[in-house]
């Protein structure tokens, strides 16, 4: 079977590092479906505004040449050790395939394009399939959670210096906070002297985590190639 992307996704990560690691969690992260010209029909949206959310089918794009094994590390189990890999959502899956839900905000039929919350795919990621989210099948409260039931996400509290504050709107501050609270880095890593650089819409977001406080040192603008 061969299939190409519909559409590629427009997000604040140009890279890897930082994007939430489900679908979900920081329900304020906005992102848009642009698609390609060859699907860039609005006919095939209509009736999409009466659903709230989606299902959307995707590639791991940066990972399609990384080796893959029987076995991963989840970074919610601290990284050391290691669960089948059809019993993780781990992105080095043996055909690259991503599955995120995100809430629909807008539809613009003109483009057309579908702006959306709550996803955690990077800027350029290609997107195979679209369907509609269904609660009355989708939805399963019920449904044991493995690992993800023992274990939960640590957040981390947030110190962002007013004036580096003041570059930002308040609502992409706030997802910016709910990013960094998630702790973006490796989860073996524990280097209280260490700088990290994350980036986020338009600029690198400098920081550096100490004991259960991460601190934001500096946001550097990134020149538009």
């Amino acid at each position: 079977m061969k299939i190409e992307p519909i559409a590629f996704f427009r997000s604040p990560f140009t890279s890897k590092f930082g994007i939430p690691r489900q679908s979900g969690i920081v329900s304020s992260l906005r992102g848009t479906i642009e698609f390609a010209p060859s699907y860039s029909n609005t006919e095939a949206l209509r009736g999409l505004e009466e659903y709230d959310f989606l299902w959307l089918i995707w590639g791991f794009s940066e990972n399609a040449e990384a080796e893959k094994h029987p076995t991963v590390r989840p970074p919610l189990l601290g990284g050391n050790k290691r669960m089948g890999v059809w019993a993780t959502r781990s992105p080095f899956r043996p055909n690259n395939l991503g599955l995120s839900s995100v809430r629909i905000v807008n539809i613009d039929f003109s483009k057309p394009s579908i702006d959306v919350v709550g996803a955690d795919l990077m800027d350029g990621t290609p997107i195979f399939d679209i369907k509609p989210y269904l609660a009355y099948v989708d939805s399963h409260p019920e449904a044991r959670g493995g690992f993800t039931e023992h274990t939960s996400w640590q957040r981390l509290q947030v110190d962002i210096p007013s004036e580096l504050s003041k570059l930002f709107s308040d609502p992409d501050l706030q997802t910016l906070r709910e990013v960094l609270s998630l702790d973006p880095r490796p989860h073996y890593h524990d280097d209280e002297m260490r700088e990290y650089v994350m980036p986020f819409m338009g600029y690198d977001i400098s920081f550096r985590v100490i004991r259960n406080v991460l601190y934001v040192i500096r946001c550097t603008r990134v020149s538009a190639v």
